[in-house]
């Protein structure tokens, strides 16, 4: 079995194929990518950890929201995040389709808007500059399930709209932040016993 580490950039899909958009496994050379596939999903405008491998069975080990590891993502956000709101986000959110488990919110740093344009999806960054005094932050937030958009999801219900988002880990495995955007590399023995222990 082989098992890769692809830093995922923005504007891609997690997808094997796609018709129309580019995909995670375009950055791969065909021969490589023949026999590989990614693991879990990321959406097409974030970024960051992503395991490409041939283990047809890693993704039910490892990423179905019922296993319950853990899942680090990095973010900005336009609004302001509170107490309250950090513990509405930590003790669970009631959705329309779900309810979301525990989180933990880390790291919160405080920004103005116009502090953080780089960061800032060009089709979304003259709407957003419009307020550039307006209040962001950035923070990491771990979740246990990784449901489709659960992050964005959970920070639109404390009203704070997330721009730029980052899956930095699963479980023990950590993104290698050496990797630029596009890049991959074959995961180690010791990273690969991380990964697996997740389970």
């Amino acid at each position: 079995m082989r098992y890769y580490m692809l830093n995922k950039p923005r504007g891609c899909v997690t997808a094997r194929s796609d018709a129309v958009h580019r995909t995670v496994m375009d950055f791969f050379p065909p021969e490589l990518a023949a026999d590989l596939h990614p693991v879990g999903r990321l959406d097409k405008d974030t970024e960051g950890l992503l395991i490409i491998t041939d283990d047809g069975q890693l993704d039910m080990r490892i990423m179905q929201p019922g296993k319950h590891i853990s899942k680090t993502y990095f973010f900005y956000a336009l609004g302001e995040m509170t107490s309250e709101k950090q513990q509405r986000l930590e003790s669970g959110i009631a959705m329309a389709d779900f309810t979301t488990g525990s989180a933990s919110l880390s790291d919160i740093h405080i920004y103005r808007i116009g502090d953080l344009e780089e960061f800032m999806p060009e089709y979304r960054r003259e709407r957003y500059m419009r307020n550039p005094d307006g209040p962001a932050f950035s923070a990491s937030l771990t979740i246990y399930e990784g449901r489709k958009h659960e992050v964005k999801r959970m920070l639109e219900a404390v009203f704070c709209r997330i721009f730029y988002l980052r899956r930095d880990m699963i479980g023990s495995l950590a993104l290698d932040r050496s990797l630029s955007p596009g890049e991959f590399r074959e995961l180690s023995a010791d990273e690969l016993e991380l990964l697996m222990k997740s389970r």
